[in-house]
């Protein structure tokens, strides 16, 4: 059993910790977020991913999870400190912000005692760990500490299966001391034989950036050649599964749609852009991708106008999903964020439903939001899907259809079959299958 202190209760920090408690360590999350804290002791999570509410309750009432705004205690005894804090990107110029990851190091800096790993979880550019280090040297040159590179791979709505059953995890440290802790962290992994792949701090550090950039490039190809489908007569789904079969390219990652969101991608591709300039070595591939996406979006407002006879003003469109995928309540760089305000430009009033979007009243100021899909359909004169919640496969298209002004339904996810909706009497735009 070891003491772990997590920096962060933030979906990274929130995730990770309770997970670690799960596997038998005492973990103590830490938030100066006093409201926050106060909202986990009481029972509350601040975010929604589906079974982390009954994880942290388990292992509260077990005696291994605990949560504090004071890290005094937890990281002057702790075997492992994780840091745990966002880093979006910054305004103006796509850098990561490492603010809140170096104020935590100060912090841990000041307060640990004995050998400690210090651990970041957080995805950072290449080289923050070398920056962690030097503030260390600065404020405890006495410290007994090895600064450790630990990225998550963690998908949002599948974050507890993916720590529990990950496909690797990777450390960063050439320090011995630090690669037996992270063994003794991740030991119950090595039941399942998960590869723990130990590299140098800077490589892990771009294994995580690399990653999410190749997967964003994946996503951007395969809607590309949705584009293309939709140009000659082909099925991008066929396309996709044809290709996906190949070993080489895999099936993940090929769903055509209205391009990528999220906490990740979109950030850590930007992040990598810079890196790459900053060190003289352009990714031209990843930049491509970033340009891509974004047009993207804007390209998907323009085919529900296209369906809408090519105007919108004085028209009701309703908007099934709002998060930038289904079972989070993540609206970062959703591609609702682009789509709806461009449908509110062209004069159309907007109603909209989401299972779990709540930020998205504050974020979409002129929406008309609603308690279930069929108050979206009410009225409507376009019904577009933009987020593939389950609810939202099995709709009563018969109903729907009776309560639209309308029956015309734009399926950017591709939920269904363009000749079983024909046959409905709907006018039916999915992505690369016209």
């Amino acid at each position: 059993m070891m003491r772990v202190a997590m920096i962060g209760t933030g979906y990274v920090g929130l995730v990770s910790g309770a997970c670690f408690a799960d596997f038998g360590h005492t973990v103590t999350c830490i938030d100066k977020d006093a409201g926050k804290i106060a909202h986990l002791k009481s029972g509350g999570i601040p975010i929604y991913e589906p079974g982390l509410d009954l994880l942290v309750a388990a292992n509260v009432k077990a005696g291994r999870l605990f949560f504090d705004t004071d890290a005094t205690q937890a990281i002057r005894e702790a075997d492992a400190v994780f840091i745990g804090v966002g880093t979006p990107s910054r305004r103006g110029d796509g850098y990561a912000d490492l603010s809140y990851v170096y104020a935590a190091a100060e912090e841990i800096a000041g307060l640990v005692q004995g050998f400690t790993v210090v651990v970041t979880k957080s995805t950072v550019p290449v080289g923050t760990g070398d920056e962690i280090e030097s503030i260390f040297k600065r404020v405890r040159p006495d410290a007994d500490v090895a600064i450790v590179s630990n990225p998550e791979f963690l998908r949002e709505g599948a974050a507890i299966e993916d720590f529990k059953r990950p496909d690797r995890v990777v450390v960063g440290t050439t320090e011995p001391r630090a690669q037996e802790i992270m063994r003794e962290l991740y030991r119950p992994l090595y039941l399942n034989e998960t590869p723990i792949l130990f590299t140098s701090r800077r490589t892990s550090e771009l294994i995580k950036y690399a990653a999410n950039a190749y997967l964003a490039l994946k996503i951007t190809y395969i809607n590309e050649m949705a584009d293309l489908c939709e140009a000659v007569g082909a099925d991008v789904q066929q396309v996709a599964r044809g290709i996906g079969l190949d070993g080489r390219i895999g099936g993940k990652f090929l769903n055509a749609g209205p391009g990528y969101g999220g906490s990740c991608f979109p950030k850590d591709t930007l992040a990598l852009v810079r890196t790459a300039r900053d060190a003289g070595t352009p990714l031209e591939l990843v930049e491509m991708t970033v340009k891509v996406n974004d047009e993207r979006k804007r390209a998907m407002a323009r085919k529900v106008i296209k369906a809408a006879d090519g105007d919108l003003k004085g028209k009701t469109v309703g908007v099934l999903g709002l998060t930038f995928k289904p079972n989070t309540d993540d609206m970062r760089d959703a591609p609702s964020l682009a789509i709806i305000p461009a449908l509110l430009d062209k004069g159309a009033s907007v109603q909209a439903f989401d299972p779990e979007g709540q930020e998205a009243r504050h974020m979409l100021p002129g929406v008309n939001f609603k308690d279930d899909p069929y108050a979206v359909a009410q009225g409507a004169d376009v019904l577009v899907i933009i987020t593939e919640w389950d609810q939202f496969r099995a709709l009563d298209l018969d109903r729907i259809k009776t309560l639209m002004n309308k029956p015309v339904l734009v399926d950017l996810r591709n939920i269904y079959k363009p000749a079983d909706m024909k046959a409905r009497g709907f006018a039916y735009t999915s992505i690369g299958r016209d």
